[in-house]
C-alpha cells in the first residue's frame, strides 16, 4: 500500500469508529454493534502501527511512540 492510500484506510477506519461508538452511546446492548467497533478498532490500530513503522508519527503530544528526531525527519502532510 502507498502512502496516501494508507493514509486513506486509516481515515475511512477511523470513521467507521466513531460511527459506532456514537451508535454505542445509544444502543449500549447491541452486541454485533459492540463486535464490529472492537474488530475496527484492532484494525485501525494495525494500521496506525504500520504506518507509524513505514513513515512516522501520526499523532503528536505522546500519543505515538516517536524515535528521536523523526518530527523532524519526517515529511509534513502538505508535502
Amino acid at each position: 500500500m502507498t502512502r496516501e492510500e494508507l493514509l486513506n484506510r486509516i481515515s475511512e477506519i477511523q470513521f467507521v469508529c466513531v460511527e459506532l461508538n456514537l451508535y454505542l452511546d445509544t444502543h449500549p446492548d447491541d452486541a454485533n454493534a459492540a463486535a464490529d467497533y472492537y474488530s475496527y478498532s484492532v484494525m485501525l490500530n494495525g494500521l496506525m502501527k504500520s504506518y507509524e513503522q513505514q513513515y512516522g508519527p501520526l499523532l503528536g503530544f505522546g500519543h505515538s511512540a516517536a524515535a528521536e528526531g523523526s518530527w523532524v525527519c519526517s515529511e509534513w502532510p502538505f508535502e
